[in-house]
């Protein structure tokens, strides 16, 4: 089994790479994150590989980050419906932190726009790794306990009622819930809504 790739970069196509690796070519399959993040042809790169081994073919896939494979993995061994195609989808339009945050938030909506991803597929997805999420989080992991409370309708009153005061101003309810987390931890957990909504837009003012 192939883990990783050390080598240069020789071409990136539509949806692979070929890196030589001591003048052998090895085909990898990448999100478009891990192609859009690959440096030029002929420059050093590192991928870190998930190895597909069937009776007919062998097949690599890449990835920027060992965090990526992660949820690579996670998507197609937990949720139903869910193959390389559809992941890849998945990890080419959000990044991880950004789906650990629609998962943790229950944003349906957010993880659908993955091509090829219906309302279903994502609702499995959001309902199947919503366990998952906060050890799979990435720099996402300090803000994902309370995004699931917000998600799941139990986050304490004057939290809820802050975040939904940021979301009324036009601001997205992750940007507002990270936010609201951040005012928290200065104002602790027993602050008033008022309270944590002056510091949350001071936050967001930074």
């Amino acid at each position: 089994m192939i883990g990783k790739l050390k080598g240069t970069l020789d071409e990136i196509g539509e949806d692979y790479c070929v890196v030589d690796v001591h003048g052998v070519g090895y085909v990898a399959y990448c999100s478009a994150r891990t192609l859009a993040a690959l440096p030029g042809p002929g420059e050093a790169v590192i991928l870190f590989i998930e190895t597909f081994v069937r009776e007919d073919m062998i097949r690599l896939y890449g990835f920027q980050s060992t965090l990526e494979r992660e949820w690579f993995r996670l998507l197609q061994s937990n949720v139903q419906g869910v193959g390389a195609k559809v992941a890849l989808a998945v990890l080419s339009t959000l990044s991880p932190p950004d789906l650990a945050n629609a998962i943790a938030l229950r944003d349906i909506a957010m993880v659908s726009r993955a091509p090829g991803v219906g309302k279903k597929v994502a609702e499995r997805i959001v309902t199947e790794l919503k366990n998952k999420a906060p050890a799979f989080a990435g720099s996402a992991a300090g803000t994902i306990g309370l995004k699931q409370e917000l998600g799941e309708g139990v986050a304490p009153a004057p939290v809820a009622d802050a975040v939904s005061a940021l979301t009324n101003l036009g601001y997205s309810r992750d940007i507002a819930a990270n936010a609201i987390a951040a005012a928290m931890k200065s104002a602790g957990e027993d602050a008033d809504s008022a309270r944590l909504i002056r510091l949350g837009l001071k936050e967001l003012a930074r």
